[in-house]
């Protein structure tokens, strides 16, 4: 294996054989395409996404790469960044890779089929899908992990998310060592993102799964016309080099390449039940179970008490609710939802839920403590106070849709139907449905594109 780490990563993507990868790992993979474009088919509708398209001007006729969900095509570049922002839109896109792996692998390599000249086969795309999820996690891995580099302001997303989409499109596309290596080289350069849209509650963060989606697609297309890309993006002691400048110099590089193949990282992934923020899961899980578990209705509780570590409070601990972005990511709402309207779903992101006369009051009774003894990554502990003065206190370590608690097939399948089902006619929402989960078996993946549209 070369001592350089871009060329050792780029060696270990490009011999990676579809065989690699086990039957389970690979239903797995068709799960989360089918979710990803749930997702992305409902946020198609999104405000987010119509203020872009109108920016973009994009008219029916434009291209031959569709816009999910709308009567539109455009070029491979352009759908990858529209289809990216509408995948994450509605924070129902799943998450645990780099972090929302699929709001920025699918649109990038589903961009490929438009352009495509010859056929390109169901088991091509998934491999190039589960490349994709592989190596934008291993790069969040080698930076440090999701709460360090996170935690210094970065959006994984946007960031670690470029490598993905670069790798996997390289894939798709047959990038050699040397063009993978120059396309993974040249996605740092698209790397961007950052937290700031927290704190007023912008629609910013959607742009990071876009742009990600978009840069690697051209970093890898960059690449296969000869474009050169760096060598060192990965070496940890260059100056500019993508650990040194987003890491601040800590993590660990070698888990890029380390034991690449014994555990697919989109095993680790996660599928939402709930339309906010992945931190606010463990809490609604908490919640629903106790509500359950001692009988209780919403009118029996006097307060609900969240002890908090001090990342997670800054990433969802806020109690001002101004937007569907502010509520998406406030886990003291989510509560607050769950016991208003029974669930946590699109309905209850949007301004008539979130605004709500008794909206108020129930945040009142909530109350967010920063617990200093807590780890970053521990999970929110939900502590119920009765209005007889019982206190019931729960930490769910595993929330539902996780790798250890996850959604069964048929759940997921109804979530896909519902999101879906918004905006396409019901026939062609469960064609989609029936070609994405025969994936390895269809002969060109390119009939999916028409679907989408």
């Amino acid at each position: 294996m070369s001592d350089n780490l871009t060329q050792a990563l780029a060696g270990l993507v490009c011999s990676t054989k579809f065989e690699a990868f086990p039957p389970e790992t690979i239903h797995k993979a068709k799960l989360h395409i089918l979710d990803t474009l749930g997702a992305a088919i409902a946020g198609s509708a999104s405000r987010e996404t119509d203020a872009v398209v109108a920016m973009l001007g994009i008219q029916a006729g434009a291209g031959n790469v569709p816009i999910w969900g709308r009567p539109i095509g455009t070029d491979a570049r352009t759908s990858a960044f529209v289809n990216g922002m509408s995948a994450h839109a509605y924070e129902l896109d799943d998450s645990g890779g780099c972090d929302h792996s699929g709001a920025v692998v699918l649109p990038a390599v589903l961009a490929v089929l438009g352009d495509h000249r010859g056929s390109i086969g169901g088991r091509e795309l998934l491999r190039g899908v589960l490349l994709g999820y592989e190596v934008g996690r291993r790069v969040l891995e080698a930076v440090g992990g999701y709460e360090e580099h996170n935690g210094l302001g970065w959006h994984s997303t946007g960031t670690c998310g470029a490598f993905g989409a670069a790798a996997a499109v390289g894939s798709v596309v047959n990038l050699d060592v040397t063009g993978m290596a120059s396309a993974l080289g040249a996605a740092c350069s698209f790397a961007g993102g950052t937290w700031a849209f927290i704190h007023n509650g912008s629609s910013a963060k959607k742009l990071h799964a876009g742009r990600a989606a978009e840069g690697g697609l051209m970093a890898a297309y960059l690449a296969r016309q000869g474009f050169e890309g760096p060598d060192s993006v990965f070496e940890t002691k260059r100056w500019g080099s993508f650990f040194a400048t987003f890491g601040a110099g800590k993590g660990d590089p070698q888990a890029l390449v380390r034991d690449f193949g014994d555990y697919w990282r989109l095993n680790r992934c996660s599928i939402k039940p709930h339309a906010t923020c992945r931190g606010t899961h463990a809490g609604i899980d908490a919640l629903d179970l106790m509500l359950q578990r001692y009988g209780l209705a919403p009118a029996d509780i006097a307060a609900i008490e969240i002890d908090i570590s001090g990342f997670q409070y800054g990433m969802c601990g806020g109690k001002v609710i101004q937007s569907r972005a502010q509520a998406q990511m406030s886990l003291p709402y989510a509560l607050v939802a769950r016991l208003r309207y029974g669930k946590v779903f699109l309905a209850e992101l949007e301004e008539a839920a979130w605004s709500a006369v008794e909206i108020g009051p129930l945040m009142d009774r909530i109350i967010v403590r920063v617990d200093p003894a807590m780890r970053d990554e521990d999970e929110p502990a939900i502590t119920i106070v009765t209005n007889t003065g019982e206190r019931h206190r729960l930490v769910v370590e595993f929330p539902l849709g996780g790798p250890q608690n996850p959604l069964s097939d048929e759940r997921l399948v109804a979530k896909y139907t519902a999101l879906a089902r918004m905006v396409l006619p019901a026939a062609k929402v469960d064609v989609i449905s029936d070609f994405v989960l025969d994936l390895e078996n269809q002969a060109d993946a390119r009939s999916l594109l028409t679907l989408l549209q």
